[in-house]
């Protein structure tokens, strides 16, 4: 089991395709009545098998609340909630024990766990894991919303095709959820013509793209996080890497502060009637490990999906000798759309812990 968190605790469970995946969490506040209609909706976001954009691997991904609750309300026991696993293919990876997938974590795994790593569907390394994560995120968003404090994300680039940027100072809930209600969550909607064409040049080769997903919080109160190792930036990275096939994180402008002048980069601040604010926000949202006030913003960076129906160059881990692959299965052509809920539901427990800390 793989936890994170300690006032906030979240314990995902599972393989992609065992009987079964699922979570526990713990610090549900007793009293706390989730939605659930909001959780499904949530989850949906996240499902396969919705569109031509993703894997066909159809999963209802209804999650089974088995402890936890009482009449619907948190009880202050640990909730658990179960997904199951009902249209696997674990014929599909039969040739893959023996031969990594370029871009997975076959080959890792196989020498970790001594060849005893379970290869069906990518075992604990699969992003069907994340569904858990997204039940817990889903929960942890609607207690954040009660406090005032509201996440969302929205799709940056598609391999080279690009959309606008959150306004860096001024972003509003109602900003927020329109982005999330979109069917394809993108704030120009031109871009996503160029996104869905991207995607489906790549998939008629059988290839596969990535992009790059922009995630905001607003409401958070000043002074959340710490220095050294108890600052938001780090607490959200070490969380946001959980997440397969990520691979770069940035916040603010990001590694474009390497370009600019400390002139340019500084935020100034002034007096919004009594309330401090900054006239830009490069720091995205955070100084010193620790939030200003002003909307925390960061960049995540996803990878193209390894599994692709070109022939590629692997080994044969018992034979030593090179082997050519070519990978059967269902498999997205781009994750980055059914990615976006994930990270929101990362950034949500997150910021729920450490505002219990």
């Amino acid at each position: 089991m793989y936890q994170t968190g300690d006032k906030f605790k979240v314990t995902v469970f599972g393989q992609s395709h065992s009987a079964e995946i699922g979570a526990t969490i713990e610090g549900l506040p007793a009293g706390f009545c989730p939605d659930m209609e909001k959780v499904y909706a949530f989850m949906e976001r996240r499902a396969p098998g919705r569109d031509r954009f993703s894997t066909q691997r159809k999963e209802a991904d209804m999650p089974e609340i088995v402890s936890g609750l009482v009449d619907g309300i948190a009880c202050g026991s640990p909730l658990t909630a179960v997904i199951k696993n009902k249209d696997q293919k674990s014929t599909d990876y039969e040739n893959l024990k023996l031969v990594p997938r370029p871009g997975h974590a076959d080959y890792t795994a196989y020498m970790k766990y001594d060849g005893n790593n379970d290869i069906r569907g990518g075992g604990q390394f699969s992003g069907r894991m994340t569904a858990p994560l997204c039940f817990a995120g889903a929960l942890a968003l609607q207690i954040l919303e009660e406090k005032g404090i509201h996440i969302g994300a929205h799709i940056e680039s598609i391999h080279n095709v690009k959309d606008d940027r959150f306004s860096p100072c001024d972003i509003t809930k109602d900003v927020l959820d329109g982005v999330k209600s979109k069917e394809f969550p993108v704030i120009n909607d031109f871009a996503r013509v160029k996104m869905e064409a991207e995607i489906d040049r790549a998939r008629e080769n059988g290839d596969s793209v990535g992009g790059v997903i922009e995630c905001a919080i607003t409401g958070l109160p000043v002074g959340i996080g710490g220095p050294l190792f108890g600052g938001i930036e780090g607490e959200i990275s070490r969380n946001i890497f959980a997440v397969p096939a990520i691979k770069g994180i940035e916040f603010g402008v990001g590694f474009s502060v390497g370009g600019m002048y400390g002139s340019e980069n500084n935020d100034e601040f002034y007096f919004d009637n009594d309330v401090v604010k900054t006239k830009t926000n490069n720091a995205g949202g955070i100084l010193g490990g620790i939030s200003n006030g002003m909307p925390v913003i960061f960049r995540v960076a996803i990878k193209p999906t390894p599994s692709i129906s070109k022939e590629q160059n692997s080994v044969n881990l018992k034979t030593k000798e090179s082997e050519k692959l070519v990978i059967k299965g269902r498999h997205d052509p781009c994750i980055v759309k059914r990615a976006v809920p994930v990270i929101e539901a990362v950034a949500a427990i997150t910021i729920l812990n450490m505002l219990e800390n």
